[in-house]
């Protein structure tokens, strides 16, 4: 009877040691992802102050932007929008360019933004090929001591039979962040818009125009008012 029940319990006891004896090599063997998770930090306390100096970055970049893009890459996607519905006006037709003028102000009073619209515009119609009358050159060279001149904004100066039948004119609207361009070619004669456009110049582009006026040795802006 007693080597009976040795018999029986020599197997159970091989059988356990085996299973310590693996459970130790698993142990000592296993991969590297059954350690232990490293702690992770807290959240610093100026993680809030570090994504408000990104947005500030991420503004600044996109001022940089647009003051790259000057008032000509504006005003050419007001032509290409233009030119889309423009009727009657093409290679055959002489056009004219006037100053762009703010919808609230003083129809006779242009600023340098709107000026430097109108130049820009007659750059874009003759990239087009619309014939373009520069109406403010005289017949003559004048020429004085500090410079030679050939353009004129005295009408006295300037010949009355122009040959153009259709210009280019706008009204320029103060908006938040720019200035809204709206656009439109009439026909002199029978006032019909023949073609229209609107656009956007953002305040950067704006306040990098820089007035040639002086006043007590100090330059001037002079972009809208």
């Amino acid at each position: 009877m007693k080597r009976l029940l040795l018999t029986l319990f020599l197997p159970l006891g091989f059988g356990c040691t085996q299973a310590i004896n693996n459970s130790t090599q698993i142990t000592d063997d296993a991969p590297a992802f059954f350690e232990p998770q490293r702690a992770v930090a807290a959240p610093s306390e100026n993680g809030s102050m570090y994504q408000s100096n990104i947005a500030v970055m991420n503004k600044q970049s996109q001022i940089n932007t647009n003051i790259r893009k000057n008032i000509n890459h504006y005003v050419r996607g007001i032509m290409q929008d233009m030119a889309e519905n423009l009727q009657y006006v093409n290679t055959k037709t002489p056009l004219a360019v006037s100053s762009f003028i703010f919808l609230d102000h003083d129809y006779n009073d242009a600023t340098l933004l709107g000026n430097q619209i109108a130049e820009s515009f007659m750059h874009e119609l003759h990239n087009f090929g619309v014939p373009v009358i520069d109406f403010k050159t005289t017949d003559y060279m004048r020429v004085t001591p500090s410079g030679d001149y050939v353009f004129s904004r005295d009408y006295l100066e300037l010949n009355q039979d122009q040959n153009f039948s259709y210009v280019l004119a706008g009204t320029l609207v103060n908006h938040q962040g720019g200035v809204l361009v709206n656009a439109r070619i009439v026909g002199l004669e029978s006032k019909a818009v023949v073609g229209s456009a609107q656009g956007f110049i953002p305040q950067p582009v704006i306040d990098a125009l820089n007035s040639s006026r002086s006043k007590d040795g100090l330059m001037l802006k002079q972009a809208s008012k």
